[in-house]
């Protein structure tokens, strides 16, 4: 009874009807304590007005949601974490969205504070929602971090980073959250250091591991004793995590029409923002970077941003990605192996890489193309007439045509599947990348794309990949139509763009028709800007190439590496030493 009235206190329904030129508005005060159920009842309300539009408009303040009070649903998501790592795929979710029409939820300034490791946002079977005007951060944030503030012969000092919690028992050190602690020997442990005057991260080993005692020396000071110390230097960042994503920070699932618009998210927790079998996906204005009113320096467990076979458009612009553990931006399908068939127009296909599963990666009247594993070039291409599950990995596609027999000299493993029903066009747009460990954006899609206008500062690997493979993560597929133009890369890995479908040997190009032009390439010492291979139509014009100084004329044509590539153009490309090198 006092929960119903406390909720009642905190919800005030104004419902006005759209003929009166009203909108339908739930208004959601900030409650005292947690917020969890208090923000599923405003949804529940939502969910009655049965796809009127309405509006859930929170005032402006702290929404503390927890894991122990969030909704418990199973949920089998993309690239996160093998049934070894986490046998139960539950996710506890905050705020669930599921089978909602015409919602807008306005933060109106609201921030939503995270405790425990649990999945803030899930967006499931909807069609026209927006989330905007809202923030996102962590209690007990599940990337801890520490600052080296001195070293000796024998130990380190670490400042540990606030919000961050620690103990010590019988001389060993651990980071602490809401049920959960780190180093956890059930779990692999990673770490990146962070080097604040150039705004890099790496991965690197973890300078925690093989101490002999940690105690205190001051209020959020630790001492570890070391019989060697590790290769460190004041000044330095340490982030660490276990490595598992057993949560994701938003699942967008089997949803049309979604925008995410004005948010901050200071810290994604065990995984980024997962779109999965959705249409037409809009990132603006979102920023993902750590709490500029605090020490913090990453913002991310892994991705930022990752998009698994969806389809309509996907756009990410006027947005802001600092400070992951992994790719900001990842845009694929999922390639699926042949295992089986029992007859000349059936199929039976398996997930392979151990972090993808247990979702129905086909459905009725969905084109698939059939591939060659090893060439990443088409086969044929067919209809799927019915979809048989079998277990989690495997699902037995029944085709309107006959797949059968194979070419010479062709064995069944040779064969991957993609569904090319679910594969979008892009616009990555206006938006800033930085302090990423590994690449910038990862791109295979056969949608027509545009990456434009963006900066990519120090990305330590290529600030572009399209890749396509079916033999390792199984990311599918080939790019059809590309362009990248107006970009500004910043000292950033080589080679700065790289297309390289993971080909085994090749037969005919996988990738065509990408234009690379108008960008600007400031370049670090022997770095290549553009390598292309196995690809077809492919034209590099008008680029700026920045290097420092050098008594060695250096042409355009030096800077780009290309293999197995037809129909390939270069044009009006130039060459300057850079300013002040």
């Amino acid at each position: 009874m006092k929960i119903v009235s406390k909720l009642l206190a905190v919800l005030a329904v104004v419902a006005c009807t759209v003929a009166a030129g009203c909108e339908n508005v739930i208004e959601v005060a900030v409650p005292e304590g947690d917020a969890t159920e208090v923000l599923r009842a405003a949804i529940d309300e939502a969910a009655a007005f049965d796809g009127r539009p309405v509006t859930i408009r929170l005032e402006a303040g702290d929404y503390h949601i927890s894991r122990t009070r969030a909704a418990r649903h199973v949920y089998y998501v993309s690239n996160t974490a093998s049934a070894q790592e986490n046998p139960d795929p539950t996710k506890h979710i905050g705020i669930w969205l599921k089978g909602l029409r015409n919602v807008v939820i306005d933060g109106n300034g609201a921030r939503f504070v995270t405790h425990g490791e649990m999945t803030p946002i899930v967006i499931d079977s909807c069609t026209n929602v927006t989330l905007k005007n809202f923030s996102l951060a962590a209690a007990d944030p599940s990337v801890p971090e520490f600052k080296v503030v001195a070293v000796d012969s024998i130990s380190m000092t670490a400042e540990i980073t606030a919000p961050s919690r620690f103990e010590i028992a019988d001389g060993r050190f651990y980071f602490v959250g809401e049920d959960w602690r780190f180093p956890d020997e059930r779990y692999p442990r990673l770490a990146q250091v962070f080097y604040p005057e150039e705004n890099v991260t790496l991965r690197c080993d973890s300078p925690i591991e093989d101490y002999s005692e940690a105690y205190t020396v001051g209020d959020n000071l630790v001492r570890f004793v070391y019989n060697s110390v590790p290769d460190v230097r004041t000044g330095e960042i340490y982030q660490f995590r276990h490595g598992i994503r057993s949560e994701v920070c938003g699942f967008i699932n089997r949803s049309r029409d979604v925008r995410i618009e004005n948010a901050e998210f200071n810290f994604l927790g065990n995984f980024g923002l997962v779109g999965q079998f959705s249409e037409n996906i809009t990132y603006d204005n979102i920023r993902c970077r750590p709490d500029a009113g605090t020490e913090r320096t990453n913002a991310g467990f892994a991705d930022f941003v990752q998009m698994s076979s969806c389809k309509g458009r996907v756009r990410i612009i006027n947005s802001y990605f600092e400070g992951a553990h992994d790719d900001p931006v990842n845009i694929h399908g999922t390639h699926l192996v042949a295992v089986a068939s029992d007859a000349p127009d059936r199929l039976t296909v398996r997930y392979m890489h151990a972090q993808t599963y247990g979702f129905l990666p086909f459905a009725a009247g969905d084109s698939v193309e059939i591939v060659n594993r090893h060439t990443l070039n088409a086969l044929s291409s067919a209809s799927v007439k019915n979809v048989r599950q079998l277990n989690e990995y495997d699902y037995e596609l029944t085709l309107d045509r006959v797949v059968f027999p194979l070419p010479d000299g062709m064995i069944i493993d040779d064969l991957a599947v993609e569904n090319i029903s679910w594969t979008p066009e892009v616009e990555i747009s206006n938006n800033y990348f930085a302090r990423i460990p590994t690449r910038g954006i990862l791109i295979t899609t056969r949608g027509k794309s545009i990456i434009k206008d963006n900066v990519f500062f120090r990305m330590p690997m290529s600030a572009i990949l399209v890749s396509d493979d079916a033999r390792g993560w199984y990311e599918s597929g080939p790019v059809c139509d590309l362009t990248i133009c107006g970009n500004t890369f910043f000292e950033c890995g080589s080679p700065v763009i790289a297309v390289w479908p993971e080909v085994e040997r090749f037969d005919t190009p996988v990738h065509r028709n990408i234009t690379i032009e108008d960008n600007r390439f400031i370049l670090g010492e022997g770095s290549v800007a553009v390598s292309v291979r196995e690809s077809d139509s492919i034209i590099i014009r008008h680029n700026l190439f920045e290097i420092g100084n050098s008594d060695n004329a250096v042409s355009a044509d030096s800077l780009v590496e290309v293999r197995n590539t037809s129909g390939f153009i270069m044009s009006d490309n130039h060459v300057e030493k850079r300013v002040g090198s």
